[in-house]
């Protein structure tokens, strides 16, 4: 791979395709998400399961959305920001310059 400039030149090429940076993004954002609601439940020192039932979702749910595995839709995060008893603010932000 030091021919071709190693990983970070792959990484460049990769998100220069078609998608690939909306992509990354949609990634990105999940994972976040899944990040927040974990650390929310286990400040309140829940399990996923109790999550889960407060929220009307299965455990799998749970455990996928706070893995990254999946961007809920508005009606998921508002069910979540209830059962953890938190305000679900979305909004828009100006992104700022390419680094």
């Amino acid at each position: 791979m030091s021919e071709s400039g190693g990983w970070a030149a792959m990484r460049e090429r990769r998100l220069a395709e078609p998608g690939a940076a909306e992509a990354y993004d949609a990634a990105r954002l999940a994972f976040e998400l899944g990040r927040s609601v974990r650390e929310l439940r286990e400040r309140r020192g829940w399990s996923q399961a109790q999550l889960a039932k407060e929220a009307g979702m299965t455990q799998s749910a749970v455990a996928r959305f706070e893995a990254g595995g999946t961007v809920p839709t508005l009606p998921v995060l508002e069910r979540l920001a209830t059962a953890l008893d938190v305000s679900l603010k979305v909004g828009f932000e100006p992104r700022g310059e390419a680094a």
